[in-house]
């Protein structure tokens, strides 16, 4: 066995395969390499340096692409994917959305412990409905997302019921969601406790 350095040239996720160029014979371009399944799509990114161990020095594509790590010039891949937790932060406190209203709100940066450039959120979100009562829910989607193709929680089925839910939402780039009251008025609070790179 050995393990030599390479250029990640290509990710085939369907595959779990990679196409790299080896350090030491730059004329060296291997195609199809198995990949090791705990790199991700956004780890294994054009560019980026990598280890492959061949098991067979004799056959170059009895080997597999151990891992990726950032290259002198373009400084990737950057760590993502992974969860992190952090302390419940409240984002929203009791802030009522009119029924058939959406409202945007900024989750990321600041003291909420969810850095800027977060892709997710992990959130704890509970509302109460005003008004009518009956069939009462929220969704939740990205900022500008399709707000039906996301989150949604609710179908109260009486005046003044809170609702609770946990989940995991997308954030757009700039860290933000949008929630919308459907049915009836909201009153809404969100705490975040953790995040996806």
């Amino acid at each position: 066995m050995q393990i030599k350095r390479g250029i990640l040239q290509a990710f085939q996720a369907s595959t779990y395969t990679a196409s790299v160029l080896l350090l030491e014979a730059t004329s060296t371009y291997l195609q199809g390499v198995p990949v090791n399944n705990a790199l991700d799509a956004a780890s294994a990114i054009a560019g980026a340096n990598c280890a492959i161990l061949f098991f067979d020095e004799h056959n170059p594509l009895d080997a597999v692409v151990l891992a990726v790590y950032p290259n002198s010039t373009q400084g990737i891949p950057a760590a993502t994917g992974g969860v992190t937790f952090v302390t419940g932060y409240q984002q929203i406190s009791g802030v009522t959305i009119p029924s058939g209203t959406t409202q945007s709100f900024t989750l990321t940066g600041g003291s909420s412990g969810i850095p800027t450039g977060a892709k997710g959120i992990i959130y704890k979100v509970y509302f109460t409905s005003t008004g009518s009562g009956v069939g009462v829910y929220i969704q939740l989607a990205p900022h500008g997302g399709t707000i039906s193709g996301y989150d949604s929680l609710g179908n109260t089925d009486n005046l003044s019921q809170t609702i609770n839910g946990m989940g995991v939402l997308q954030v757009d780039s700039g860290g933000m969601i949008d929630i919308k009251a459907n049915g009836g008025d909201c009153i809404v609070s969100l705490y975040t406790h953790g995040y996806i790179l």
